[in-house]
């Protein structure tokens, strides 16, 4: 959990890992079931059933992913941030999605306070959920921050009413990730990112059989339109490829690129 492989960031951390999405080209998936115990058990002989239903978080853990990809947290985890004294560009959760509707407010919450009490970092935060964002701001569960960048995940143009609500508040730092993109963006006329701080472009990775190749005429319209409000771009090195290095962007909004 300290250095990663994604291009947009110093470092993940995974206070809650797991997810319910059931994505098909899904990474964390792989990954999580790859490293789970032999038997869902904590080593304190916590059932899982029992850890979601009392709120029970403290324990030692015989794997890295004691319940697989069963949404899980780690209250150990915790104080990593705090440990870290340089500023960093945090992706939270890069093993989960936060924000889904089967997490606990008190889980985010805990891992808000986390942040509060490191705030010499940068936190990006992804969700395919970004409903419970507005959800959760009304709660006053939501840090408003200027080190608090809170994304969403859209793999095609069809999933942009999500990306809308989680940039209705100009309070809140927003960004996209587009990744993967498996279609054609339907351009909206009236303006595409005009609300959006950053868009992250990738395609997906691995071998799986219906794995979609972006088109280079799809990425180019989507980097038109955000060079119209003059929205940072960054695109992931699977693009290279596709629409070459000469024509690669890897643009970071001020306040994320003042960390790299």
């Amino acid at each position: 959990m300290n250095k990663t492989k994604i291009e947009w960031c110093d470092s993940t951390w995974n206070p809650v890992t797991g997810c319910l999405h059931d994505c098909e080209y899904c990474y964390a998936r792989k990954i999580a079931n790859r490293f789970k115990c032999s038997t869902e058990v904590f080593a304190n002989k916590v059932e899982y059933s029992e850890m979601i239903s009392s709120g029970i978080y403290e324990g030692t853990y015989r794997c890295a992913f004691p319940f697989g990809f069963k949404p899980t947290f780690y209250n150990e985890r915790l104080v990593i941030p705090n440990n870290w004294k340089k500023g960093r560009n945090i992706f939270v959760c890069s093993m989960a999605d936060l924000f889904g509707d089967w997490v606990p407010d008190e889980w985010i919450n805990e891992v808000m306070k986390a942040c509060a009490n490191a705030p010499q970092h940068n936190y990006l935060f992804l969700t395919k959920n970004p409903e419970r964002y507005a959800e959760l701001i009304n709660a006053g569960l939501i840090i408003s921050a200027p080190n608090m960048w809170y994304g969403s995940t859209a793999t095609s143009s069809r999933m942009k009413r999500f990306v809308r609500l989680a940039q209705d508040n100009a309070k809140y730092n927003t960004f996209i990730s587009i990744e993967p993109l498996t279609e054609k963006w339907d351009i909206n006329p009236y303006g595409e990112f005009e609300n959006t701080q950053w868009v992250i472009i990738g395609a997906e990775t691995g071998n799986r059989k219906e794995k979609v190749v972006p088109e280079k005429e799809w990425i180019e319209e989507i980097v038109e339109q955000c060079d119209k409000t003059k929205t940072p771009v960054f695109m992931k090195d699977i693009l290279v490829p596709i629409i070459g290095e000469e024509n690669m962007r890897r643009e970071f909004p001020k306040e994320l690129e003042d960390r790299q």
